[in-house]
């Protein structure tokens, strides 16, 4: 079989990206690469998923995501209730 790569690519604030970063680390790290790259008060996080089949690229990609996602829900959480204070 061949072989799949994916990318997902995030543009925001740096302190984000951090967390999101943290986010997946603790996943799988021999799927995956991550950095994040900063440029001031914003960054970018680059992650590319390394796989042997569309299947495996697939189910690695929405894992990925599923742990950015609650990363950034709780993040928008955390915004507003210090907004509120």
């Amino acid at each position: 079989m061949g072989k799949v790569e994916a990318s997902i690519l995030w543009k925001g604030p740096l302190e984000s990206g951090e967390s999101l970063l943290a986010a997946i680390s603790p996943d799988d790290p021999s799927s995956f690469q991550a950095e994040l790259i900063p440029n001031g008060e914003f960054s970018e996080l680059r992650i590319r998923v390394m796989s042997s089949s569309l299947g495996q690229s697939r189910s690695s990609v929405d894992d990925i995501l599923a742990c950015l996602s609650a990363s950034e829900s709780g993040l928008a959480s955390v915004r507003k209730h210090s907004d509120e204070s």
